[in-house]
């Protein structure tokens, strides 16, 4: 009985550690979500080169987000990120409707490579508070999302300086993670 009541109360209370990996292209706003999450406020952000790493406590899960720089050059690093990430976050910027098929074939190649197969997928549908944002439904659309098989998945429309959408986007990976 003892051992039962143990193993409830670190379900319940002991915080979990998860690996997540946040890409996407430059300019997408990958840091300003980070430290919005992470400070609860926006800071002034330069594009990233390298990468930014934090941790970010929610619910009972200690998140190790690593933030990686989403310029052309970078990218091809992103695979030596992959290794034991739980939940990959894909911040795409919805007003950008020239970049949207570089967005998709670059999340198509990641979700493809081995390490990455386990990956829960959140995308955050970032700035819907400029002119010409795509709705979460037509970027599920240009992304190609619905032929994910095996995969789970989420958009959540996001803008992150006012911070809205962000916790409902962790909620659901949250949850997600939570079940494994």
């Amino acid at each position: 009985m003892g051992v039962f009541f143990s193993n409830l109360w670190t379900r319940l209370f002991e915080k979990k550690e998860m690996r997540l990996l946040m890409v996407g292209l430059d300019a997408a706003g990958k840091t300003t979500v980070l430290y919005k999450l992470k400070l609860g406020e926006v800071v002034t952000t330069i594009p990233t080169l390298g990468f930014n790493v934090e941790t970010v406590e929610y619910r009972n899960i200690s998140f190790t987000v690593w933030d990686v720089g989403g310029q052309d050059i970078i990218r091809r690093l992103w695979r030596h990120y992959y290794q034991n990430t739980k939940g990959l976050i894909f911040v795409v910027d919805s007003s950008d409707r020239d970049r949207i098929e570089t967005a998709a074939e670059e999340l198509k190649m990641m979700l493809a490579e081995d390490e990455m197969r386990d990956a829960v997928l959140l995308v955050l549908a970032n700035k819907q508070d400029l002119p010409k944002a795509m709705a979460a439904h037509e970027l599920t659309e240009r992304l190609g999302l619905h032929a994910l098989r095996g995969r789970q998945w989420f958009v959540q429309s996001t803008c992150a300086v006012q911070g809205s959408g962000l916790y409902e986007g962790l909620d659901w990976l949250t949850d997600q993670l939570s079940k494994r």
